[in-house]
């Protein structure tokens, strides 16, 4: 059986009719002008279908197309069915651009969307809120007329979004916004928009206490050791005070190092505005760091040293030398007498590297990543022993931050371990 939608079928009923104009047209002895006229009437009912068609499609309100007979009837049909599944989509489509916007409402930060001229194309109600947006009176500006910072501006025109933005929010000066934009969609930009006034406000409130406490602590300190050193003096080699006195001056000695490792940290993060403009003779910091760590070592340790001539840096030298100065004291505080310790400055593909490595007791995997993070110690009782604080590497952290570099440890236990960082290119300044 033939479909009814076939062009089988639509051959056969025009086959039918020819036959029977010839049928007819052989009984009044007239087939030539039979057929034709049958032909010519044929198209003319054609023609009329194409035209209710073509009223239908552009005139017509109606939903359904029109009822069509014969062949017209399948396309007619073909397209209700057409319309049908378009009708569905669009509600599938709908519903899922409705859950995408609630979903987007739902965000905890503001979101615009924006195409490649950076014209504003959607954005959720929380960006109205901190951003000052008016919706749908903004569609289609651009973001840069409206979030009118200069240092936003400078941040679009960079065209390079690894790092997040921080500005005031255009609706009230006192509120910080953090801003990250990201590739979205077809050469369209997703800006994501947070209010972080208060984690820095909490983050102030934390660096004025650490060192206003730190402060505090370092007069009594100062008179607490002067103290202890006057009764120790006091006492003979051979009285039972003697060894919890020492034991006091130890500990009171430990507690103002510490004082003022929070002090030179407070300082770093205070300072986040360093001059790159003062150049750095690494050939005399490194003469200064042998000096300081021939007298750690006391000849206990085989200490290698390699500086590369005419590699000098731009930067700030106090905070680049703590830097490297609690990296080489931290190697020998951790490897036992009898070690090696080897520390290199020298050039490589991305910039200059400088590296300590000893062969000390090394570092398990789970703790490399923490070592950073203020008092964090990897054993208690071997840092309480080696009068470590667990802030020397936090310094190290804040003074590399300032100088667009960052801490890489390699470690392996019983091994040894290699602490080192890499200064960027454009901080190079080589002697000719």
């Amino acid at each position: 059986m033939l479909n009814s939608y076939s062009g089988y079928r639509l051959l056969f009923r025009l086959g039918v009719m020819v036959l029977l104009l010839v049928l007819v047209g052989w009984v009044v002895d007239q087939i030539t002008l039979t057929v034709l006229l049958g032909l010519a009437g044929l198209l003319f009912w054609h023609y009329r279908q194409l035209a209710r068609l073509n009223y239908w499609l552009w005139k017509d309100k109606k939903l359904t197309p029109p009822q069509g007979r014969g062949s017209w009837e399948s396309i007619f049909n073909g397209i209700y069915r057409l319309q049908g599944k378009n009708r569905r989509r669009v509600g599938q489509l709908a519903a899922l651009l409705g859950r995408f916007r609630q979903g987007a409402e739902a965000l905890p930060d503001a979101a615009v969307v924006l195409d490649s001229e950076h014209n504003i194309l959607w954005c959720n109600k929380l960006a109205q809120l901190i951003l000052g947006f008016v919706w749908p009176q903004d569609n289609g500006q651009r973001i840069d007329n409206l979030i009118r910072h200069p240092d936003f501006s400078a941040y679009l025109r960079k065209n390079k979004y690894f790092e997040p933005l921080e500005i005031p929010s255009p609706v009230s000066e006192r509120r910080l916004l953090e801003i990250r934009l990201m590739p979205y969609g077809d050469r369209q930009l997703l800006l994501i928009a947070r209010d972080i006034t208060r984690i820095h406000q909490l983050e102030s409130m934390r660096k004025d206490f650490v060192a206003n406490v730190s402060h505090e602590l370092k007069t009594p300190l100062t008179v607490l050791q002067g103290y202890l050193e006057i009764m120790q003096s006091m006492e003979d080699e051979a009285s039972p005070n003697q060894k919890p006195l020492h034991l006091m001056q130890q500990q009171t000695s430990r507690m103002q190092s510490m004082v003022e490792q929070l002090l030179a940290l407070s300082r770093i993060e205070a300072g986040a505005n360093v001059d790159l403009s003062n150049t750095i003779d690494m050939n005399m910091m490194f003469s200064q760091l042998k000096i300081e760590a021939n007298a750690l070592a006391a000849e206990q340790y085989t200490l290698e040293f390699f500086c590369e001539s005419k590699l000098n840096i731009h930067g700030d030298e106090l905070q680049l030398r703590s830097a490297c100065s609690n990296l080489i004291s931290n190697a020998i505080r951790y490897t036992s007498p009898g070690g090696k310790i080897t520390i290199k400055w020298q050039s490589v593909a991305s910039g200059a590297k400088f590296s300590v490595s000893d062969t000390g007791v090394g570092i398990a995997p789970q703790h490399i990543n923490r070592l950073t993070e203020r008092f964090y110690r990897v054993d208690n009782a071997r840092s309480s022993k080696t009068g470590g604080s667990g802030l020397g590497l936090a310094i190290v952290k804040h003074a590399l931050s300032h100088h667009h570099s960052e801490l890489t440890v390699i470690s392996e236990l019983g091994k040894g371990s290699t602490f080192s960082f890499i200064i960027p290119t454009h901080l190079l300044e080589r002697k000719i």
